[in-house]
C-alpha cells in the first residue's frame, strides 16, 4: 500500500482544483470536474458498483460487502477542491528524505525556506521522508491526501478479497473550501449509516467538534471626485471599508486565536474608490458566542450607515455550517472505534476540536453522523504545506483498521 497511496497522492495533486468563493455555480470551478472524472474512472477500474458522477461534481461509489455479518454501512468522504487562498496549479512536489531537522529550501531562486523556527512541527518528523511544495503553490494535501488514503484503502480491499468487510460507501465532494461541499450531497443516495471525512491534519487527529460558521460579504459604496476638488464631495469606499474592519476586535483575528477561540477572518479585500468589498468568514465553537459575533458585524455595518449615510454599506450574512458535536454524541461508538483503530497502529490519538470545518459538520446535520480523521498534512492552504509519507500511509491504514474492527464486532 505504501507506494500506492503516495503514487495516488502525486497523481491527484497534478490536477488544479482550486474553488472560487465568488462563483454561484456548483462546482464553483469547472476544473474540479477533471479530478472528478479521473476518480470516477479509477473507481470503475477497481470494480466498484453504483459509480456515479453528477452534474455538480459529486462522485459516489459502493464497495459491496463480502460477508453476511450485519456490519454497519460505513461512508468515507474527502473533498476534491483546494483552497482559493493560493494557487493549486502547476504543483511540483519535492521529496525530502531522512529529514535532518534543518531548514528546507523550497525555492532557491526566491529564497523560500520551510524552517522549523517558523514551523516547529517539522521537529516531529526528523528522520522521515517529507513531501513539500516547490514554494510556488500549495501542495494540495488538503484534501487530496484524504482522497489518496481512501482510494488506496479501497484498492487494498479489492485486491485482498480474503479480508472480510461490510458495505463501504465512497464520496468525493466539490467546494468544501468555500463552505459549500455538502450543499447538494444526496445523503439518501449515499446510503451509509455513518461516515468519516478524511480531511484532518497531523497524524493521530480525530475530531468531532467544529466551528459554527458563517460567511459575510460587505459592499461599501463610494463616490469618485478628482482629489484636487474633493473636499465635501468625495466618498472614499476604501477608507470607509478600513473603518468598518477596524470596528471588529483585532484580538479575534485568526492569528491571535487558538483551541476553542473563535475569530473574524478577513479573507478578501477588493478596494476601489467607488466600491470596495470585504469577504469575511466568522467562526466560533459556542453557539451563543457565534450569535454574538454575527450581531457584532451587523452592528458595525449599521454604524457605518449611520456615520456615512444609509446604504453606504450592504451586508450579506449567511450561516454555512454548525458544530457537529450535538449530532455525534448519540453515536459515540464511531469515535470510540476510530480511537481504538488509531491506538492499534501505535499512534497516539489527538482528539481535538476542528479549527475550521469539514463536509462532515454539514452532513451530520443532514442525518449522516460524520466525524473527521487525519490525513497527516501540515500548513494547509499555502506554499509551506507539507506531509510526511509515513503519516499519509497511516491515514490509509486507519481506514482499514476501522473497517476491520466493525467487521470483527458484528
Amino acid at each position: 500500500m505504501t507506494s500506492v497511496v503516495v503514487e495516488r497522492f502525486l497523481r491527484y495533486v497534478q490536477v488544479d482544483t482550486e474553488s472560487d468563493p465568488q462563483s454561484d455555480s456548483c462546482p464553483s470551478t469547472a476544473k474540479q470536474l477533471v479530478l472528478a472524472k479521473l476518480l470516477q474512472k479509477e473507481l470503475l477500474t477497481l470494480g466498484l458498483q453504483d459509480v456515479s458522477l453528477d452534474a455538480h461534481g459529486y462522485v459516489m461509489a459502493t464497495l459491496p460487502a463480502n460477508t453476511h455479518k450485519p456490519v454497519p454501512v460505513i461512508g468515507w468522504i474527502a473533498h476534491m477542491d483546494t483552497s482559493p487562498d493560493m494557487s493549486g496549479a502547476n504543483v511540483k512536489p519535492q521529496f525530502v528524505e531522512n529529514y535532518a531537522g534543518d531548514a528546507i529550501v523550497l525555492n532557491s531562486e526566491q529564497n523560500i525556506l520551510l524552517s522549523p523556527q517558523d514551523f516547529p512541527d517539522l521537529n516531529l518528523y526528523i528522520g522521515q521522508t517529507l513531501i513539500t511544495t516547490d514554494g510556488n503553490s500549495l501542495l494540495g494535501a488538503d484534501d487530496k491526501a484524504g482522497i489518496a488514503a481512501i482510494m488506496a484503502a479501497v484498492e487494498y480491499l479489492v485486491k485482498h478479497p480474503e479480508i472480510e468487510h461490510g458495505t463501504l460507501k465512497i464520496g468525493f465532494t466539490p467546494d468544501e473550501e468555500v463552505g459549500r461541499g455538502a450543499d447538494l450531497f444526496d445523503v439518501q443516495k449515499f446510503g451509509a449509516d455513518f461516515a468519516y471525512t478524511v480531511d484532518g491534519g497531523e497524524v493521530g487527529e480525530l475530531e468531532y467538534e467544529n466551528f459554527n460558521a458563517a460567511g459575510a460579504r460587505i459592499v461599501v459604496k463610494g463616490r469618485s471626485v478628482h482629489p484636487g476638488t474633493a473636499k465635501n464631495k468625495m466618498i472614499n469606499a476604501i477608507n470607509i471599508a478600513m473603518d468598518l474592519a477596524g470596528m471588529l476586535p483585532a484580538q479575534m483575528r485568526p492569528e491571535h486565536t487558538e483551541k476553542y477561540e473563535g475569530f473574524f477572518h478577513l479573507m478578501r479585500f477588493d478596494g476601489k474608490l467607488e466600491e470596495t468589498s470585504l469577504l469575511y468568514i466568522i467562526r466560533e465553537h459556542d453557539k451563543q458566542k457565534f450569535e454574538w459575533q454575527k450581531n457584532l458585524i451587523q452592528k458595525a455595518v449599521e454604524t457605518i450607515n449611520f456615520k456615512y449615510g444609509e446604504g453606504t454599506a450592504v451586508l450579506e450574512l449567511k450561516d454555512q455550517y454548525y458544530n457537529m458535536k450535538e449530532q455525534i454524541l448519540p453515536v459515540m461508538h464511531i469515535i470510540e472505534t476510530a480511537k481504538e483503530a488509531i491506538e492499534a497502529l501505535g499512534i497516539e490519538p489527538k482528539i481535538i476540536p476542528v479549527r475550521g470545518g469539514t463536509d462532515g459538520s454539514r452532513l451530520s446535520y443532514m442525518g449522516l453522523p460524520c466525524p473527521n480523521l487525519f490525513t497527516g498534512g501540515h500548513n494547509a492552504h499555502g506554499r509551506f504545506e507539507f506531509i510526511p509519507v509515513d503519516s499519509l500511509e497511516k491515514a490509509a491504514q486507519v481506514i482499514l483498521k476501522i473497517v476491520e474492527l466493525y467487521t470483527a464486532r458484528s
